[in-house]
């Protein structure tokens, strides 16, 4: 009896773990559900970027137009300035002192003159009276001449003079952003100074510089046709301008010039964007990229969202007729609009593609397609 007791529970021992086993089998995840679409052929409309340089409309550079050691600043660096704004003084002593030497000279000048003047008009009265020699009589005219000569050049000094004096205040020739100041007050400065002392720039109206390459330039005006470079240059789109920071500037801006020389080291051509700064958000100097839009018809797009890189190549997972996912290696422009990339090989017209939790598939899983317009 005992041994019968026994099995009966070793029975049902094997039946309840061979329940729990079909219960785990029946409890497997099901696949799932993922957005899929299908690629098909058709325009896009992208962006070439280039880095590019920006440059205000008038980079001043300040140096004093005499030499000496400042003795004030009177603007910062970043101030916004007008033009005619004091923007820092030179020593004044000894251009002070010249000014009161030469307006010293030109009275000396004045008083020799007069008197030289005044011993003419008697040497003439005498010749003409037949008194004196005409040698003499033109010998006092020389004088006088000489006289008046060195009274002119003796004014000319004291206008330089008082030039030099004036020149000490250094003022802005523009309106404008001060940019960084090379020297502080101590400093000697002059107008052979290696640095300036410090570049005004007027950013109301900046301009941004980049390059494309010789074929990039070429490709353009072959669509142009028999159309002239300025016409070209005037049909050309409007740009968009991404700063330092990553986002876009407000303003598009609008090409002005296509530079006629190709660089003979970068084989590539300088252009030129115009771009209204009127609240001052870009710096000359600054670094940002240039956007230039560019469609292309008849392509293949497909969301860089259903994308992922893999030793620096690019992929998506293709749907097959079973539902089931396959990897697949796609080749794209390098341009885009910052959603879609174009492909130019990896993937045909009609193929349906995984859009959405790329990151966590693996190759062969099943998935239930939810297929998305």
């Amino acid at each position: 009896m005992n041994k019968t007791f026994t099995s009966a529970l070793f029975a049902v021992g094997c039946a309840a773990f061979l329940s729990s086993c079909s219960g785990n089998k029946q409890q497997a995840p099901a696949p799932e559900q993922l957005a899929v679409m299908t690629v098909e052929k058709g325009p896009a409309h992208v962006y070439i970027s280039k880095p590019a340089t920006v440059k205000g409309d008038i980079d001043t550079e300040i140096r004093p137009k005499v030499g000496g050691f400042i003795t004030e600043l009177l603007v910062d660096e970043g101030s916004v300035v007008r033009k005619g704004q004091l923007l820092f003084k030179i020593d004044q002593v000894a251009y002070q002192e010249a000014v009161r030497a030469a307006e010293a000279s030109v009275k000396a000048s004045e008083a020799n003159v007069a008197n030289s003047k005044l011993t003419f008009e008697n040497k003439q009265k005498l010749y003409e009276k037949g008194i004196i020699s005409e040698s003499e009589f033109l010998a006092a005219q020389y004088t006088y001449q000489a006289q008046e000569a060195a009274l002119a050049q003796a004014r000319a000094q004291y206008v330089s003079a008082k030039n030099d004096l004036s020149y000490t205040e250094v003022t802005s020739p523009t309106n404008g952003v001060v940019g960084a100041i090379n020297y502080r007050v101590g400093s000697l400065v002059g107008s052979t100074t290696a640095q300036p002392v410090t570049v005004v720039s007027d950013i109301s109206t900046v301009y941004a510089y980049f390059s494309m390459t010789e074929k990039e330039i070429l490709e353009i005006t072959s669509r142009s046709g028999d159309e002239s470079l300025a016409e070209l240059i005037k049909k050309f789109p409007e740009v968009t301008l991404v700063m330092a920071d990553g986002s876009v500037f407000p303003r598009t801006g609008q090409l002005e010039t296509i530079s006629g020389v190709v660089n003979q080291t970068t084989g590539s051509v300088t252009l030129r964007a115009k771009f209204d700064n009127k609240d001052n958000l870009l710096r000359s100097g600054s670094y940002a990229t240039v956007r230039i839009p560019e469609t292309q018809n008849d392509v293949l797009q497909v969301p860089q969202s259903a994308t992922y890189e893999l030793q620096d190549k690019r992929f998506v997972y293709t749907l097959a007729a079973d539902s089931t996912v396959k990897s697949a290696q796609i080749e794209i422009l390098s341009n885009s609009d910052g959603k879609n990339y174009i492909v130019t090989s990896g993937l045909e017209a009609g193929q349906k593609i995984v859009t959405e939790g790329v990151a966590k598939l693996r190759e062969g899983q099943k998935i239930v397609p939810v297929e998305k317009k």
